[in-house]
């Protein structure tokens, strides 16, 4: 595979992360601001719903792969199931506890998130499946 290739597909990926980053903070300040909820709610809800936005684009576009959706979904829940408990609980402590503001609490899960998930997605999940997708065989 060549390096060229790989920096367009990080290219997409953080292109791709940044409109979820959009949503993710569009729905955060939304319930932050309209809501009494504490920070946890108003992150997780957030959080869904950019990962949902996220993996459908980086899947069809960035690693262009036609692997399993379910199987893929099931992989990405996994990684989520291990950082949504670790970022939610290390940033309400943040927020709630030491009073930390919300919205860099959230910037910084945002950036964590990032790098890890492009790591987990590019070795883990669509390991050997990149350009396997109808977009990538038509090139």
């Amino acid at each position: 595979m060549s390096r060229k290739k790989e920096v367009i597909r990080s290219l997409k990926f953080l292109l791709f992360s940044i409109s979820a980053g959009v949503i993710e903070l569009a729905a955060f300040s939304l319930l932050n601001e309209l809501t009494s909820w504490s920070y946890w709610p108003c992150y997780l809800v957030a959080l869904a719903l950019s990962v949902l936005w996220n993996f459908t684009l980086n899947r069809r576009y960035t690693f262009q792969s036609a692997n399993n959706v379910p199987r893929a979904m099931a992989l990405v829940f996994a990684f989520y199931c291990v950082f949504t408990p670790l970022s939610t609980f290390l940033g309400s402590f943040l927020a709630d506890t030491l009073g930390w503001n919300e919205y860099l609490v959230t910037i910084l899960n945002m950036a964590a998130n990032f790098i890890l998930e492009y790591l987990y997605d590019r070795l883990v999940v669509f390991r050997g499946s990149i350009d396997t997708n109808s977009r990538a065989r038509n090139k």
